[in-house]
């Protein structure tokens, strides 16, 4: 990924290919907010079942394709996953608006 990219997106990404639960926690703020498959997760125990839970039902790859502000605080990365997952591949958008160097909100859509 390009330098800009503010560096909580880039560990995003980063612990998420490693399947680190406790890292991708800690880069979320205390508040944060989680949209994923059209379900909400409000605040680091909900993010926590999401980690635990859908975010690891499968396993897959993750090709960063594209970054681009999006706004004040705001970042728009879009690539595509591979995995077993069913249709094995998805094109993703993941929207990462930030509070400082945590991440306060973020959405994943297709």
């Amino acid at each position: 990924m390009d330098t800009a990219v503010p560096k909580v997106v880039r560990e995003y990404f980063d612990a998420s290919a490693r399947r680190d639960v406790e890292s991708v926690i800690g880069l979320f703020s205390e508040d944060a907010v989680v949209v994923d498959e059209s379900e909400t997760r409000r605040g680091r125990s909900e993010i926590r079942a999401w980690q635990e839970g859908p975010a690891s039902r499968y396993e897959y790859t993750t090709e960063l394709r594209r970054v681009e502000p999006a706004g004040a605080d705001a970042f728009l990365v879009s690539g595509r996953i591979e995995g077993n997952f069913p249709g094995g591949t998805a094109d993703l958008t993941w929207r990462f608006t930030l509070a400082g160097d945590r991440i306060r909100h973020l959405e994943i859509t297709t």
